[in-house]
């Protein structure tokens, strides 16, 4: 009876049950994101591959018995549901000299300073990390340098010169690393105009030997100013993510930082309210000491998601401080998973983002 059955079913059929059945993380089903690589329907079963445009390991078996399930739900027999990953790479970053082999960059940025931003971003890169994925991170704040201190890298630790224009990064926890304090003393201050700064940064980033990286991640300066346009101009950086807290002076300064990007061209992927509540470390009641639902709010207003909301937890401070950031030191805690969950809503929606672009229509101008 199953035999006959499977018969039945076509590949076309077999598509248009996929068209109904959406990826978690997106108001997408897996055909709209040409996922679907391969349908083999045989004598009794149905095998299909999917192939995703972003590194979920954690989820890949509850992707594919979800798949399977829905399928069964719509019909089809002895489905047998197969999870690839090849990271979808931007179509529109500039890839040449040691960026050739990056498929993605993305901004972490923010409006104001204190709201979380590098330690964010630090987590976030290990989160894509710990999915899979090859990652590597920019620190980008030129003026207040941190990731030396966020990833416990000891200072003696100086980047490898490979040769008169290419460094290597500094690796730790498996992350490709740089950072201007890697390349100064920690008491010293950078007095440098803005053109300088700009200029340092470009060359950090062109200089590094990143190698194949599916993530380069770029944590910003707080604000909008020289180096954000300079970036936007020069290396046609993949997209942004904005950090924020629930407090209005963030969310007032959050919206320039939006308003910023969508001038100079360069996807919003959506915001990331944190501090979003407080736990007490003695009963673990949640309150919202900075406010509520301004995060949702800004998102909704810009049409873009809110890609999570992480707590105020004095251990991921603490984690912080000592070089040892939350997805490291606490990798089963319930922090690094929404950490995780994080890195997969921002791998997801840089995937259709991607997509997109790569569909837009070119428009040559002749004579």
């Amino acid at each position: 009876m199953i035999a006959q059955k499977a018969r039945r079913f076509t590949e076309a059929s077999v598509i248009a049950a996929l068209q109904t059945i959406q990826l978690p993380w997106l108001a997408e089903d897996y055909v709209a994101l040409k996922a679907v690589s391969a349908i083999k329907i045989h004598e009794n079963t149905i095998d299909i591959s999917i192939t995703l445009g972003l590194i979920a390991n954690s989820q890949n078996h509850l992707l594919a018995m979800a798949l399977t399930h829905h399928l069964e739900e719509a019909g089809l027999p002895g489905v047998n549901v197969h999870i690839h990953s090849d990271v979808y790479a931007s179509p529109s970053i500039t890839r040449q000299g040691q960026l050739a082999a990056v498929k993605n960059i993305v901004m972490v940025a923010s409006g104001k300073g204190g709201v979380g931003k590098s330690t964010t971003a630090v987590n976030l890169a290990l989160a894509l990390q710990a999915e899979g994925a090859k990652v590597g991170i920019l620190d980008a704040d030129i003026y207040g340098p941190s990731m030396r201190t966020m990833l416990g890298i000891a200072a003696e630790s100086k980047p490898t010169l490979v040769d008169e224009k290419t460094i290597e990064p500094i690796q730790k926890y498996g992350l490709k690393s740089m950072s201007v304090a890697y390349l100064s003393e920690e008491k010293t201050p950078m007095i440098w105009r803005g053109p300088m700064a700009v200029r340092a940064l470009q060359q950090l980033l062109e200089m590094t030997r990143w190698g194949e990286l599916d993530y380069l991640i770029i944590d910003m300066p707080p604000g909008t100013g020289d180096i954000h346009i300079s970036l936007a101009q020069k290396v046609n950086v993949s997209a942004a993510v904005v950090v924020t807290t629930p407090q209005e002076m963030a969310l007032i300064d959050a919206r320039k930082g939006v308003e910023m990007f969508n001038k100079v061209n360069i996807p919003v992927l959506g915001i990331v309210e944190n501090m979003a509540t407080h736990i007490c470390s003695h009963c673990g009641h949640a309150e919202s000491i900075f406010g509520e639902g301004g995060a949702q709010q800004l998102a909704r207003d810009y049409q873009v998601s809110l890609l999570g909301s992480l707590p105020l937890d004095r251990t991921v401070r603490e984690h912080i401080d000592a070089g040892t950031p939350t997805v490291i030191k606490d990798p089963t805690g319930s922090l690094t998973t929404a950490y995780l969950a994080l890195a997969n809503k921002v791998s997801a929606a840089l995937w259709k983002t991607n997509l997109q672009a790569a569909a837009a229509p070119l428009i040559h101008i002749v004579d």
